[in-house]
């Protein structure tokens, strides 16, 4: 089985050393002495100075910039705190959104990101994203299906998938968005 994601960076973190010749805690002192603050100077900094690879730099600079500026805890559930504020108003939508994806099998495997929530099998099939206080975003991973009606391509929303279902009402959590989904659940 492929490994998820977060399993894959903490190893790429935990590896830093012997690629890099320093771990998280020594560039955060270099970024820190240099007086860095921003993503792109980190990245320029590593790559040039340092010769460090794209990949490496990049989660280096990003940890480097959480760190420098922590994020304001809303709530230790990282899905509760997506539907905090603001989209407070979704959170009924985007819970049975959310509860009705996890019904297609046990096996489906939800990875809260900042945003939003990755729905996997063995791979990505959907995500779900509070997108407003009136409106949850559903991407499907469709390949080969045509845009039609409410389910339309992804476009900019989010590559990693084909299309998007933008959800508003608790009827629209209907027998034609979850055939989308099951489709989907049932080739990843």
């Amino acid at each position: 089985m492929a490994k998820r994601p977060e399993e894959q960076l903490a190893e790429m973190i935990a590896g830093l050393k012997s690629k890099t010749g320093k771990d998280l805690d020594e560039w955060f002192e270099l970024i820190t002495v240099a007086g860095l603050t921003k993503h792109g100077q980190m990245m320029s900094f590593l790559k040039t100075d340092h010769g460090v690879s794209h990949g490496f730099a990049n989660q280096i600079a990003l940890r480097s910039v959480e760190r420098q500026n922590p994020s304001p805890v809303v709530n230790d559930d990282p899905i509760e705190a997506m539907c905090a504020g603001t989209k407070a108003p979704i959170k009924p939508l985007f819970d049975l959104v959310l509860t009705s994806i996890k019904a297609l099998g046990g096996d489906v495997d939800l990875a809260p990101k900042k945003g939003y929530v990755s729905v996997r099998r063995t791979k990505q099939f959907a995500i779900i994203q509070p997108s407003t206080a009136s409106r949850v975003d559903v991407g499907i991973n469709l390949k080969g299906v045509d845009p039609s009606g409410r389910l339309e391509a992804s476009g900019s929303f989010n590559a990693m998938l084909s299309h998007r279902v933008r959800v508003s009402s608790l009827d629209e959590v209907d027998n034609e968005l979850m055939g989308w989904l099951t489709q989907a659940y049932e080739l990843a």
